[in-house]
C-alpha cells in the first residue's frame, strides 16, 4: 500500500479582487515556520508590494490554525541563524506599504504571534489561542519583536506573555489590544472579506501615509504632502461626497512602494 507523500511546507500566494492572501502552509506541524518559509516570506512580499492590483494583504494559516511558531527542528540545523531570518521576515511584513490583516484561527504562538503582531490589524476566531514562548526554550526574544509587542499591548501585557509563555484566549487578546476583532469561527472569513472590500473602496493614499505616520516615521512628511497635492484623491473624495456617490480613488504607490 502506497502512502501519499506529505506536502512540502510552503507559503501559498493568491490575489483576487485587490486582496493578496499569503497562507502559511505546513499543516502537519500546525503551520510552523521552517527555515525555508522564513526565508521565502520577504521574497514573496516584493512583487505584491509593487503590484498595482493589490490593495491589501491578508496573512493566514492553512486549515484550522494560524501558526504554531518556528519549526523547532530547524533551530538545530546548520546555516543561517533562524532568529535573524524570523526578524527579517517580520520586518518585511511590517514595512509592507499597504494595509495588512492577520486572520487568526486556532494557535498563534511564538513566531506565528511575531508575524501577526507585524501586521497592521488582527482579526481572530473565538477559539484562537495566543502565546509567545521563548522562556520555555531559554531563548531571548528578538529586541525588535519585543519592542513591537510592547507598543501593541503595553509593557505589562508584553511581560506577562514573555515571562510566562502562557497561552491566552481571544477574549484576553482583545482586551490587551493584541487583536482588533474577535468573531465566531464560522464568521471570520466573511468578516475579513468584508473588511478588505471596505479597504479597497478607501483612499490608498490615506492608508499608506497613515501606516507610515503611526509607525513613527518622521522623515516623510514632505513626501506625503506632495503626494496628496499631486494626486486627485482629495478632490475626488470631496466631489464624491458632495455628489452623494462612491468615490473612485486612483492614487497608487510606485513600483518601489513609494
Amino acid at each position: 500500500m502506497q502512502h501519499a507523500e506529505k506536502p512540502e511546507p510552503r507559503l501559498a500566494v493568491a490575489v483576487a479582487d485587490g486582496v493578496a492572501t499569503l497562507t502559511l502552509d505546513n499543516p502537519s506541524k500546525r503551520n510552523a515556520m521552517t527555515t525555508a518559509m522564513w526565508r521565502a516570506l520577504p521574497e514573496a512580499l516584493v512583487p505584491l508590494a509593487a503590484d498595482p492590483a493589490v490593495r491589501s494583504l491578508v496573512l493566514t494559516g492553512a486549515g484550522g490554525t494560524f501558526c504554531a511558531g518556528a519549526d523547532i527542528s530547524s533551530l538545530r540545523g546548520p546555516g543561517e541563524d533562524p532568529q535573524a531570518l524570523s526578524v527579517r521576515a517580520e520586518e518585511a511584513l511590517a514595512s509592507f506599504p499597504k494595509p495588512t490583516l492577520a486572520v487568526v484561527r486556532g494557535y498563534c504562538v511564538g513566531g506565528g504571534c511575531q508575524l501577526a503582531a507585524a501586521c497592521d490589524l488582527r482579526f481572530a476566531a473565538e477559539d484562537a489561542r495566543f502565546g509567545i514562548t521563548p522562556a520555555k526554550l531559554g531563548l531571548v526574544y528578538p529586541a525588535s519583536s519585543t519592542r513591537r509587542l510592547a507598543r501593541l499591548v503595553g509593557p505589562s501585557a508584553a511581560k506577562y506573555l514573555l515571562f510566562s509563555g502562557e497561552l491566552i484566549d481571544s477574549a484576553r487578546a482583545l482586551r490587551t489590544g493584541l487583536v482588533d476583532e474577535v468573531l465566531p469561527a464560522g464568521q471570520l472569513g466573511t468578516r475579513a472579506a468584508e473588511f478588505t472590500r471596505i479597504l479597497g473602496t478607501r483612499s490608498l493614499l490615506t492608508q499608506c501615509a497613515a501606516k507610515e505616520f503611526t509607525a513613527g516615521h518622521t522623515d516623510r512628511d514632505a513626501f506625503w504632502a506632495a503626494a496628496a497635492a499631486g494626486s486627485g484623491d482629495p478632490a475626488e473624495g470631496v466631489g464624491a461626497f458632495l455628489d452623494r456617490r462612491a468615490p473612485r480613488f486612483t492614487w497608487a504607490p510606485g513600483p518601489d512602494g513609494s
